[in-house]
């Protein structure tokens, strides 16, 4: 099959990346960033998923992959109106089998920065309405919405001993996921699933059932 990544050059989507392409299948990756994942089933296009006039001509996507997400810099563009027109372009179209968005705990919880929490659970709401419109190809898309995860993005907390140990006081299963663990669940919604839709998966170690969000100021 064919899948489309976006975000693929570091963290979760170069991890789900990798799954695939070790499982057999073309990946196709979007990303601001250059070129990090290398295979001969690998295509990479450098965009920023903002610019709808210069995203990549794709054609014949069989799963979409919704990643590519930032923290405090215009939240709400990136991580819901791109990742929208993102779907709507290359997701929404009979050849799709399922489109994934990789959400956020927080979009459950509120427990974090103001946009980047609305963002998010926008993505919830999103999710339940493609997956009503490409029911009617045998298609899914739900959201898998991690906590904390152990990528670039948060190193600010994860090398900061007094706020790891709070965060880690804050997480029944006393670790966070690792990009491969996300990537496995990406695998098995898009490609194993085929009757559950329009759900936002939390896999945080239960960290959003005591949802005292800890930062760095």
């Amino acid at each position: 099959m064919k899948i489309l990544i976006t975000g693929t050059s570091q963290g979760i989507g170069k991890a789900i990346a990798e799954i695939f392409l070790k499982n057999g299948h073309k990946v196709v990756g979007i990303d601001r960033l250059s070129q990090s994942v290398y295979h001969s089933n690998y295509t990479h296009f450098t965009c920023d998923i903002r610019d709808i006039d210069n995203l990549p001509d794709i054609q014949g996507v069989n799963i979409l992959i919704n990643n590519a997400g930032t923290q405090n810099e215009d939240d709400i563009d990136i991580n819901l109106k791109a990742l929208i027109q993102i779907t709507e372009k290359y997701g929404v179209q009979s050849e799709i089998c399922s489109v994934l968005n990789i959400g956020s705990a927080s979009g459950h919880t509120g427990a974090e920065f103001p946009q980047y929490c609305a963002s998010k659970g926008g993505v919830i709401a999103y999710t339940k309405n493609v997956a009503m419109r490409i029911a009617q190809y045998g298609a899914t898309c739900n959201s898998i919405d991690p906590g904390g995860v152990l990528t670039p993005l948060n190193e600010c907390v994860i090398t900061d001993p007094v706020l790891w140990q709070k965060i880690m006081d804050e997480t029944p299963l006393k670790r966070w996921a690792t990009p491969e663990e996300i990537a496995q669940w990406a695998y098995f919604m898009t490609v194993t699933n085929k009757l559950c839709t329009g759900q936002s998966i939390i896999v945080d170690g239960g960290e959003s059932i005591n949802y005292n969000f800890v930062w760095k100021d």
